[in-house]
């Protein structure tokens, strides 16, 4: 199944893509090789965005948040995809950002210190005041530290008036 994902991935067929990579995810889940399950979930997400399915994103995302915590191995991948489901808050153009940052505080603590939570918190206030320059700027103090992967989201945001 994971092949056959990469190979419609390589063709840019992303409904494929996404369907056999949530049956290789099942698969791996079935298996118990829970990192190579949450591996296909993220390109599962990944592709949501892109067709802009953000809420399917969110729930992936969250999802694999939730079970890092629990996992010494992938906690510290956590801020990561607080960060992607924050990111795709935003690009839904959910005004419940503010509530997600709190829940995702407190289902890890040590987020509210972190970069990535700064970022979000920023960004939405950036929104909030219909603020292009700050929303530039809060990308760009992040961007120089630590590459965006997902800028593409973030500009394509903007661009397409909903800001």
């Amino acid at each position: 199944m994971l092949e056959i994902a990469e190979l419609y991935e390589q063709e840019q067929n992303l409904e494929q893509v996404i369907a056999y990579y949530d049956k290789a995810a099942n698969l791996f889940q079935g298996e118990e090789v829970t990192t190579s399950a949450n591996k296909c979930k993220q390109k599962i997400a990944q592709f949501s965005d892109q067709l802009e399915q953000y809420q399917k994103a969110i729930e992936i995302y969250d999802e694999i948040a939730r079970q890092s915590l629990n996992n010494n191995l992938l906690k510290y991948g956590v801020r990561g995809h607080l960060l992607n489901v924050g990111i795709c808050h935003l690009c839904k153009g959910d005004v419940a950002i503010t509530n997600a940052l709190e829940r995702y505080q407190e289902l890890d603590p040590t987020f509210s210190g972190t970069r990535e939570c700064k970022l979000l918190a920023d960004m939405a206030a950036a929104m909030d005041e219909k603020d292009v320059a700050k929303f530039s700027d809060a990308v760009k103090e992040f961007d120089s530290m630590t590459k965006l992967v997902i800028i593409t989201l973030l500009w394509s945001y903007i661009t397409q008036d909903k800001y």
